[in-house]
């Protein structure tokens, strides 16, 4: 995420590595302000349009973008997977060039992080990332909008997230470690964030003062307030025999009933789509410590900050 003169001005929000701790509290400060007073910004994108870019199926991202634009009064242009893998078809800066001539911003649900670079370095407008295979800091700022809702300071928080190391994690860890949240990643061994990951997240964790705490034993998850889980089983891996091999691995990691209780902790989130009985049992899925179609709603409210800050 490139910005401007102004440190705190967004240009692009693609990373959430790129983003300041003055930056994301910015965010989901006006997050919660838009999602109390939506009619005070129904206007902000009066006459603009948004090209989203959609290499990978999604139901969240697509609607909760979609319907955002539209309460900030302007229109989203949908490119699904008719279009093929970016790059195949055409050149990503072409892409970008092309788009920049028509939308006034594109966002970008994609496979890789490379794409999303490419489509920020070559447009002329701003560029949202939507997930690639490193980030989702969509996701993650929702989920940082909530636990805001939840308990106010988030410096207070200790949230851990149990399963499998992807781009949800990363988003989750790095942006704690920035916001001086205390954060606990606990995977299956062989299923870690990549040592590059880990230590841009100690090293962030070490500036804001926070705990960064890094584990495959999931018997060492100690006190938390939030546990968080994801699917195991990624988009295009359900083959039947690899599916199988996943699930007997990462069996102890399920999140249930007994290991909230074990680890005293108040709250689950999950970004969904949940495979119940898997990573998490539809008994607490559906309990009242689940915050998970909080989390949901909050995609659109935190994705309308970030399109409102673009175009501040």
């Amino acid at each position: 995420m490139s910005t401007s003169t102004n440190t705190n001005k967004l240009a692009h929000f693609l990373a959430d590595d790129q983003l300041t701790k003055v930056q994301l509290l910015a965010l989901i400060d006006l997050a919660i302000k838009i999602k109390k007073s939506p009619q005070q910004y129904n206007q902000i994108l009066a006459g603009k349009s948004v090209a989203m870019i959609f290499e990978k199926p999604s139901l969240r991202t697509h609607v909760s973008f979609d319907m955002g634009i539209n309460k900030l009064g302007g229109h989203a242009l949908y490119l699904g997977q008719q279009n093929g893998k970016l790059g195949e078809r055409e050149r990503v800066s072409d892409y970008a060039k092309n788009l920049s001539c028509f939308a006034d911003l594109i966002v970008a649900r994609v496979f890789s992080h490379d794409a999303i670079q490419d489509l920020a370095e070559h447009a002329s407008v701003p560029v949202v990332n939507a997930l690639c295979d490193l980030f989702h800091p969509c996701q993650a700022l929702a989920d940082f909008v909530t636990l805001t809702e939840q308990f106010g300071d988030l410096s207070t928080v200790k949230l851990a997230y149990v399963g499998d190391g992807n781009n949800v994690s990363n988003s989750l860890m790095i942006m704690a470690a920035t916001l001086g949240v205390d954060f606990t990643l606990v995977t299956p061994q062989g299923h870690e964030a990549t040592a590059a990951m880990i230590s841009k997240a100690e090293q962030l964790a070490l500036k804001s003062g926070s705990k960064f705490t890094c584990t495959t034993d999931i018997n060492v998850i100690g006190n938390q307030d939030v546990i968080y889980t994801d699917t195991w089983v990624s988009m295009g891996d359900e083959d039947a025999s690899k599916k199988a091999a996943i699930l007997a691995k990462f069996s102890p990691y399920q999140v249930n009933h007994e290991l909230m209780e074990k680890a005293d902790a108040s709250i689950v989130m999950h970004c969904q789509p949940a495979h119940l009985e898997e990573e998490i049992t539809t008994a607490l899925f559906d309990s009242a410590m689940s915050v998970v179609f909080q989390q949901a709603e909050n995609r659109m409210w935190a994705q309308n900050a970030v399109l409102v800050s673009l175009f501040s």
